[in-house]
């Protein structure tokens, strides 16, 4: 990693966070993997810059039990991550992302594979239906080396 991943890391991290966002920066531990390329490119990890969006979820029972002084507890409402490829080799192949199962059904590991130099990444997210409608805040796209991956989950209403 260079100047560039310096550069993009802070231009993303200097807009700071929104009121019900915070840093999300675990990333969880892959099996080691030989690449094909290794040989010819060192591996290493991109940069990245996360944030969750968390927030309260006011449903019939959280509306009974709880009020705006004392609020339910914050749940999970969405993630935003941005991955930084500066020195990707192939730059006509943009990154991608699955989602693999996790031991534990609440969560599922989200893994970003781009190709040389750039090793696997993965994060552990909350296992819940993503909404794929860009007016809800979906976006992914691959543009100046940067991956935006934005998702929320969707909101279920309750009904009786």
């Amino acid at each position: 990693g260079g100047v560039l991943d310096e550069q993009l890391y802070l231009s993303e991290s200097n807009k700071g966070m929104g009121p019900d966002e915070v840093a999300f920066n675990t990333e969880v531990a892959l099996d080691s993997q030989v690449y094909s390329w290794h040989d010819k490119y060192r591996p290493r990890k991109p940069r990245f810059f996360n944030r969750v969006h968390t927030g309260y979820e006011w449903n019939k029972y959280n509306q009974t039990h709880y009020d705006h002084d004392n609020p339910p507890p914050k749940i999970v409402q969405g993630y935003k991550f941005n991955i930084f490829y500066p020195d990707l080799i192939d730059k006509s192949q943009a990154p991608t992302f699955r989602l693999e199962n996790d031991s534990n059904p609440e969560t599922k590991i989200l893994r970003f594979t781009a190709g040389p130099p750039y090793e696997d990444l993965a994060f552990r997210v909350v296992n819940k239906e993503w909404e794929f409608s860009h007016k809800r805040g979906f976006k992914c796209t691959f543009d100046r080396g940067i991956l935006h991956l934005y998702f929320n989950f969707k909101r279920y209403r309750y009904r009786r």
